[in-house]
């Protein structure tokens, strides 16, 4: 089956997948963020390397999601912290049917208890993953391992640890299951590095989503606003979030929910969803 993902683009785009392929559809209806003005139009045009946004997640301040400038590219920026918040993957309800959208997640689910979720990793025109899949420890799809997987990763973890990891390796040296997991790609960085700019779709500029693990062991998950390259998006990642490992999500169809800021993005169907639960507070 053919891998498709959760990323929408815009209205003359087809929907790719999970930084990958296509299929027709409507854009993602996004709530509209605010994006810094320059000063003038000769600054607009001079895309810099810097995020114009305070304070910074690669900082100690333990926010939820905020809206970030990077060359240009306005962003969506979410930060799970594993002190305070719990990674889970979700499908479908029970037996039923995928959810196909976070609206439809939504509705069975208390927004008290949710930090916020994500559309992403590999799926097939109904929704089913079609890359690893892990949700409640239970594996639900295999590791996908031909060509086009190589270039991706996974996103997995137990408890309060989270990893992303390279298919290789993670074929290689994880042998127990994990509590969630997720396959998409391609990878960003790798040990600290970018990885090389990939040819075909995943090289142009499109609605993406990726997440990233720093030195502090939180999750970084970011979506953007408008079309951005990988190229751009890992640099992101490296040079302003300092992760030492990011994979692209989703590219097409991302879609994000985060009801501390009333965001439920809305679009073409999606499949796997990433949720950063709320962990309840310790009492003093």
């Amino acid at each position: 089956m053919r891998k498709a993902t959760t990323c929408s683009i815009l209205a003359l785009a087809l929907g790719l997948t999970a930084c990958g392929q296509e299929q027709p559809g409507k854009p993602v209806a996004r709530a509209q963020i605010g994006t810094a003005t320059p000063a003038d139009k000769s600054a607009a045009s001079m895309p810099t390397d810097s995020a114009s946004a305070t304070p910074s997640f690669a900082s100690e301040v333990e926010t939820s999601c905020r809206s970030v400038i990077y060359r240009d590219v306005p962003l969506t920026q979410c930060l799970a912290i594993p002190a305070n918040n719990k990674i889970t993957t979700a499908l479908a309800a029970g037996s039923d049917a995928p959810y196909r959208s976070l609206t439809a997640y939504a509705k069975g689910h208390d927004a008290a208890t949710i930090a916020f979720a994500m559309s992403g990793g590999w799926f097939d025109d109904k929704g089913h993953p079609t890359g690893y899949f892990v949700q409640d420890s239970k594996r639900l799809q295999p590791l996908a391992s031909d060509a086009k997987a190589n270039s991706g990763g996974v996103f997995y973890g137990t408890g309060d640890v989270w990893e992303i990891r390279t298919t290789k390796d993670f074929l290689a040296n994880v042998t127990k299951r994990p509590e969630f997991g997720i396959q998409s790609g391609p990878m960003l960085v790798t040990n600290g590095r970018i990885d090389p700019v990939p040819h075909g779709k995943d090289a142009k500029p499109e609605i993406r989503s990726a997440a990233g693990i720093d030195d502090k062991g939180r999750a970084h998950f970011v979506i953007s606003n408008a079309p951005v390259s990988t190229e751009v998006l890992a640099r992101f990642f490296a040079t302003e979030l300092k992760v030492k490992n990011a994979l692209c999500l989703d590219n097409g169809t991302s879609q994000l929910w985060s009801p501390a800021t009333d965001r439920l993005d809305t679009g073409e169907p999606i499949g796997p969803i990433l949720v950063v639960e709320k962990r309840p507070e310790t009492p003093n």
